[in-house]
């Protein structure tokens, strides 16, 4: 990790220095769209959360007002309805605009972050899991994740014996040829099965993982997610209140009818619950194709938003861009707040020698297969990558 943040540090220094990071802003075409950042889950101590939670889903208090004070100085914030309304408007942004988004509905948004944001007079959105909210069980990433990394060491990381506890439950991972490359390490295997595998088949997998360990969600409170009296406070305080789907299903794997389900689901309770028109989606870990934004528009929408630069030309409004940021993000070798590395995440330098690993074309999922057809993954990178 250290010499990672060496190399990132040293190559964003380095295009700072020869002038190239203007260059790349203008080849990234982000120069005039504004900075919509997301975050996950926020925490007082990071530290206090090593191996109970997936370490690139989380920020701390401390790490978030660093950023965001980085940011304020750089960007003028603004509402998620104020961005929606000059898509929409066509006007020119002529000025560096940002804003602050939060994923998944984890309560710590409102314990910690919501504090914060009121402080600085920063708004925010926030997109959630609507089936999760009020109770107190965990996401199926945040369930698997910590199964694995209790079970991996238990079968000596070994590809073929994870494979036939999970067939044992009809998971296919026989087909998944990249499991060996990724076996050693809990974060790369959840990955891995989080997004090849519909979430049916993830639910049969921690059933698999839970006949070798058992945990209890409740001795996890830092994974819950807000109840309903929060969203509401949430929403009275002035916070973009979004969708992001029923349970957190990769739409692209999953059939038309669960996808529809997921997104106008979703949409429904949530106007009932808040008793307002709800405008604003998140896709689950930025995924999406052309079926996936169909759906989307039918349901009623008027904005998207995803983790990479990859935009639908029939619905630009859908697929807004969006920088995930966790703690890390920021950090230099020395463990220091790096301004440096702020500015190339904030203009999406690093994406030109990075770009989006996602198959956004209709060949796969969406439908078309309850089971996808599957490449070999590339190691992913937490300090790149985005979980949701």
């Amino acid at each position: 990790m250290a010499l990672r943040r060496m190399v990132k540090t040293a190559l964003a220094a380095g295009l700072r220095w020869t002038g190239a990071s203007s260059v790349i802003e203008t080849i990234n075409a982000t120069k005039h769209i504004p900075l919509v950042i997301g975050y996950h889950s926020v925490v007082e101590d990071i530290r206090m959360h090593q191996g109970r939670a997936i370490q690139p889903n989380l920020v701390s208090c401390r790490m978030l007002e660093r950023q965001l004070d980085w940011l304020g100085q750089h960007f003028r914030f603004l509402t998620l309805d104020e961005l929606g309304e000059r898509f929409e408007s066509g006007d020119p942004f002529n000025e560096p605009l940002a804003a602050i988004t939060f994923d998944d509905g984890y309560a710590g948004v409102y314990h910690h972050a919501l504090p914060l944001l009121q402080r600085k007079g920063i708004p925010a959105g926030i997109f959630v899991v609507t089936e999760t909210l009020g109770r107190h069980y965990l996401h199926v990433y945040d369930k698997l994740f910590l199964l694995l990394a209790r079970v991996l060491p238990m079968i000596d990381h070994n590809a073929e014996r994870l494979t036939t506890l999970c067939e044992s439950h009809d998971v296919p991972l026989a087909r998944q040829h990249g499991l060996k490359d990724v076996i050693k390490d809990p974060f790369d295997t959840m990955r891995l099965l989080f997004t090849t595998l519909t979430q049916k088949q993830l639910r049969r997998a921690i059933e698999a993982l839970e006949t070798v360990v058992q945990i209890r969600d409740e001795d996890f409170p830092a994974l819950h997610s807000l109840t309903w009296d929060m969203v509401r406070a949430l929403d009275r305080a002035g916070m973009t209140i979004g969708s992001h789907t029923q349970t957190h299903a990769l739409l692209t794997l999953e059939n038309p009818k669960r996808m529809a389900n997921q997104i106008v689901g979703s949409l429904l309770t949530l106007q009932e619950k808040l008793g307002k028109p709800v405008s604003h989606f998140a896709y689950p870990d930025g995924r999406f194709n052309p079926s996936v934004v169909s759906c989307v528009a039918e349901a009623g929408y008027r904005f998207g938003y995803t983790t990479c630069l990859h935009r639908d030309v029939r619905y630009p409004s859908l697929t807004i861009p969006r920088k995930i940021l966790w703690e890390n993000s920021s950090l230099d070798p020395f463990e220091g707040f790096s301004n440096i590395l702020m500015h190339c995440h904030a203009h999406w330098i690093f994406d030109l020698f990075h770009r989006c690993q996602q198959d956004h074309s209709d060949r796969q999922g969406s439908g078309q297969s309850s089971t996808p057809r599957h490449k070999k993954p590339e190691r992913v990178s937490p300090v790149t990558s985005s979980l949701i």
